[in-house]
């Protein structure tokens, strides 16, 4: 089975890592859209036609008036309040989400403002009134598309984590394990969700899984050569910056998480691995910086705000694995436990790993802002599931595991489904 040396090795090798490249423009040369990828790109396809359905039934809230136009603030113009970086104050949890939020409506307002330069001025879609154009909130009813625009960037940031999660599942765990973790991905209506409302979680999830796989990979290339270092480094410093930006919170979780696991995997190297780390931290807060315009004040008032914050508590861990619409990866997460704990061959770094980055971030609680890690758990969680699975797959009852793995994604299906007119709330 594909992927079966990566998956059945104690530690993970840099071939394994979607977020490692092992020489340049190695993945493009290696990339092949083959039946495994089509089936791939058929899940993602289907997760974006959720995320579609729903932002086709929604309505612009107070929350959009907020993102698109603080959003557009920050590619357009400071804000005109002393002091203060957007009119919605120094945005101190996470400043990505709201550049992602806001480029779209700049883009497409320059475009308009290009095309009105065709039209006649009674038909311009940009009015001004003085000198101060209209903003993206006053045309909505001019630019029906506004909502799409925004909920754009978040949508492809959940098919982005969805296909870093295939990737990194197929090549520690062969196809079917990939099949198993990303279909219950497609159809996690957490997920959807926090695709399909401006928040700083999906990117600060995909930061995250990005950022740790890619510490592992870093460890296992400290193994060989020291040209090697060099892009995983750079790679990994890009993974914690995109974390920290969607969510300061986020660069600690990550850090200290790829931090451990590092330290498991380097032999040999472990006293050069805190300085990486280190180094790849500074150079995310340093892309964090830049994110905020180079603005010190509204840079500095990240770490006076307390966004950063972290409490335990056991409460996450209840309120998603009660829920009936996660009732199939519920299940299905206990039957990985049980095999984990009942099979040793299970007990392997592949699917220690995951798992105990599930554990620690399902019971993190912010108390210096909102946010939810127990979202940033999910993708551990489903890699561990693909990986318990995958060697069910291959044991002398593999039809049996086939089936129910099967039932427990058609479970999960049939739940997301039903679960969908329930997110339009």
């Amino acid at each position: 089975m594909a992927g079966s040396r990566c998956h059945r090795s104690h530690h993970l090798d840099l071939s394994c890592c979607p977020f490692v490249m092992t020489h340049r423009f190695g993945l493009l040369r290696r990339f092949r859209f083959n039946r495994p990828q089509r089936i791939a790109a058929a899940l993602l396809a289907l997760f974006l036609a959720q995320g579609l359905w729903l932002t086709s039934r929604q309505a612009l809230s107070d929350r959009d008036y907020q993102y698109a136009r603080c959003g557009r603030e920050t590619w357009e113009r400071p804000s005109p309040l002393a002091g203060y970086y957007t009119s919605c104050g120094n945005i101190h949890d996470g400043i990505f989400a709201y550049r992602a939020a806001g480029l779209p409506l700049t883009l497409n307002l320059l475009w308009e403002r290009g095309l009105d330069r065709f039209r006649k001025p009674e038909d311009r879609v940009v009015q001004t009134v003085g000198l101060t154009p209209i903003s993206s909130w006053e045309l909505r009813h001019q630019l029906t598309h506004v909502l799409f625009l925004l909920r754009l960037p978040f949508l492809l940031g959940g098919c982005l984590l969805g296909g870093g999660l295939w990737w990194v599942t197929r090549r520690l765990y062969g196809n079917l394990g990939g099949y198993t973790a990303l279909a219950l991905y497609c159809f996690s209506p957490a997920v959807i969700r926090a695709c399909v409302q401006p928040s700083p979680e999906i990117f600060a999830a995909l930061g995250v899984y990005a950022a740790i796989y890619t510490c592992i990979g870093v460890a296992h290339a400290m193994q060989g050569p020291r040209r090697r270092w060099r892009p995983r480094i750079v790679l990994l410093t890009l993974a914690l910056g995109l974390a920290a930006a969607s969510h300061i919170a986020a660069l600690p979780a990550a850090a200290l998480l790829g931090l451990a696991l590092m330290l498991w995997v380097a032999e040999g190297r472990r006293s050069q691995v805190l300085p990486i780390v280190l180094a790849a931290s500074v150079g995310a807060l340093v892309l964090v910086f830049a994110c905020y315009g180079f603005s010190p004040d509204a840079f500095s008032y990240v770490f006076r705000s307390g966004a950063g914050f972290l409490s335990i508590s056991a409460s996450p861990v209840t309120r998603y694995f009660s829920a009936l619409p996660n009732a199939g990866t519920a299940v299905a997460a206990c039957a990985a436990v049980l095999l984990y704990l009942g099979t040793p061959h299970t007990r392997y770094f592949g699917n220690t790993a995951p798992l105990l980055c599930a554990v620690v971030l399902f019971v993190i609680v912010m108390t210096g802002a909102t946010g939810m890690p127990w979202l940033w758990a999910v993708p551990f969680l489903l890699t561990f599931i693909g990986g318990a699975f995958a060697d069910a797959y291959e044991s002398p009852r593999a039809r049996l595991a086939l089936g129910a793995g099967a039932a427990m994604v058609g479970l999960q299906v049939v739940f997301c489904l039903l679960s969908l007119p329930q997110l339009l709330q």
